[in-house]
């Protein structure tokens, strides 16, 4: 019984520090990268797969329900409101024109404001 909870210790350090790297490389990315989406890209992606990495580490080192379910609770919450965020993030600073156009490969936003005859900047 001691190796199986060494082992789940073990295996709890190991995503922890995986976690926090990830983590760490996002907050090093949002100050580094120069524009918006890039943060954006910088903020969303490793934050969010640190922090369920992070989570696993606490359910193998905690092991009881009650951990467990408020941690996946926690990370599918982070799961599902990450990118909605970063999207309306993103259309945000697009709609105010903090986006560099030169940068984009495909700019399909701006084909369905003038579709629809909005101003970008509202």
């Amino acid at each position: 019984m001691t190796t199986l909870t060494a082992v789940l210790d073990a295996a709890g350090a190991v995503c922890l520090l995986l976690g926090s790297f990830l983590c760490l490389a996002g907050a090093i990315g949002l100050l580094r990268f120069p524009d918006t989406l890039s943060r954006l890209h910088a903020a969303t992606k490793p934050q969010t797969l640190g922090l369920i990495l992070i989570l696993a580490g606490l359910a193998l080192t905690l092991r009881t329900w009650a951990a467990l379910t408020t941690l996946v609770l926690l990370a599918a919450t982070q799961f599902f409101t990450s990118p909605v965020s970063a999207h309306l993030v993103g259309r945000a600073a697009y709609r105010n024109r903090r986006v560099d156009s030169g940068t984009l490969e495909v700019d399909e936003l701006s084909d369905a404001l003038e579709r629809s005859g909005s101003d970008p900047t509202h």
